[in-house]
């Protein structure tokens, strides 16, 4: 990896910004930027829809998004949905399976809000019971504890692929193999794998996938949702109207066929084409030399950090276990305080604060005020590491 040559397709970088917080949303290359303006300045005009040139241009950019994306995943295209975001991908499937009382949902105290709320707001509709499972302070699972909660009254297991506050890398996999052996659907909250290491969905074993356009380089309001092609005909669409349909009659109406069925009204065509470019970028790189830059980043970073005195890092200790997201503390100092110093003294953009991840720092680590958290991509160098702990030990 040319990791210069990466950088310069960064313009944000020319800022002279340290960017360290890609887990929230990463940088945007000129790729995509590009895309989204060819759209909206060479075929401006809405799909599906139009017999003319603009229409059938922006109708083939945009189905070949969806296959791009499909290839990315190791999925067929009519099973990719485009959603805004991967919060919308786990509230549609939340919204689209039918529960009774009686029925359970199993998650876990890891999850970041997006896969939690909605499985609680069930639980006080439906009547539903949702079990929680509790994680180590690394975040790790002993898979006994799923096998104890995932019965014959389990409807749906949903779990991250990698924790959001800690970096820790979830073997869902297995998790699946519990949950199928009980008959019980099996989501994947994939916010934080998609974009660092390669998904392969036909050998993952979830049913359904969900993750963020804006966490892998794409455009904001974009998000990618796997609905096993198996399961089109179980759920329904919780959103109706144009586009999703293939008739209409005064009393009735037939839904579309593939992803059209789960994408009512006008979709966000330019985001999703820069989406498509997005992971045309990511293939380019390959994903396996991502995976391993980033990983060689992290070490560096870990072993530059376990030699300042007083400094708490928290997560798996083993960076074969987790990704570049490296929480931390120091001593005396808030976390919102350190993020603070290191803008205003380096130009160094962190974290800060509780990531969405309520339950996990109130109930498993015992840190009501949060943590701060430097995460990683492949565009961050060695340079940038080495001034990031040179700067933590100055504010020291």
């Amino acid at each position: 990896m040319d990791i210069e040559k990466i950088r310069n397709d960064f313009k944000i970088l020319d800022k002279g910004v340290i960017y360290l917080d890609s887990a929230a949303t990463s940088l945007t290359p000129d790729c995509v930027v590009n895309a989204v303006i060819g759209y909206y300045n060479d075929y401006n005009a809405n799909i599906e829809r139009g017999v003319y040139s603009f229409s059938q241009e922006a109708s083939k950019e945009y189905e070949e998004a969806h296959q791009k994306v499909a290839h990315f995943l190791g999925a067929s295209e009519e099973e990719i949905v485009f959603t805004k975001n991967c919060t919308y991908g786990i509230n549609l499937v939340a919204n689209a399976l039918k529960f009774k009382k009686g029925d359970n949902i199993v998650t876990t105290l890891l999850e970041h809000h997006s896969n939690y709320l909605p499985w609680l707001r069930l639980r006080d509709r439906y009547g539903v019971e949702v079990k929680r499972i509790k994680p180590s302070k690394e975040g790790f699972f002993n898979l006994k504890d799923f096998k104890e909660a995932i019965d014959s009254n389990t409807k749906i297991v949903a779990v991250t692929h990698v924790s959001n506050c800690l970096g820790t890398i979830i073997p869902v996999f297995e998790i699946s193999e519990i949950a199928h052996k009980n008959n019980a659907l099996f989501l994947v909250d994939g916010a934080q794998s998609a974009p660092h290491f390669s998904i392969n969905l036909k050998e993952l074993g979830c049913d359904f996938f969900s993750c963020s356009g804006h966490k892998m380089l794409g455009p904001t309001g974009t998000g990618v949702l796997y609905i096993k092609k198996e399961l089109w005909d179980k759920i329904e669409p919780f959103e109706i109207g144009g586009g999703m349909i293939k008739s209409v009659d005064i009393d009735d109406f037939t839904t579309a066929d593939g992803w059209e069925k789960f994408e009512a009204g006008t979709p966000n065509i330019a985001g999703g084409i820069g989406l498509g470019a997005a992971v045309e970028y990511l293939n380019k790189i390959d994903m396996k030399n991502i995976e391993e830059y980033e990983r060689k980043l992290t070490i560096k970073m870990m072993e530059g950090m376990k030699k300042i005195k007083n400094l708490i890092i928290l997560g798996p200790d083993d960076p074969e276990k987790r990704t570049g997201v490296i929480p931390f503390k120091v001593p005396n100092m808030s976390p919102h305080e350190i993020a603070f110093v290191l803008d205003e003294v380096a130009n160094i953009a962190i974290r800060s604060g509780l990531h969405c991840c309520h339950p996990l720092h109130n109930s498993v680590l015992n840190e009501p005020d949060g943590t701060a958290r430097a995460s990683l991509y492949f565009y961050n160098s060695e340079e940038e590491v080495d001034i990031f702990i040179q700067t933590l030990k100055e504010v020291m």
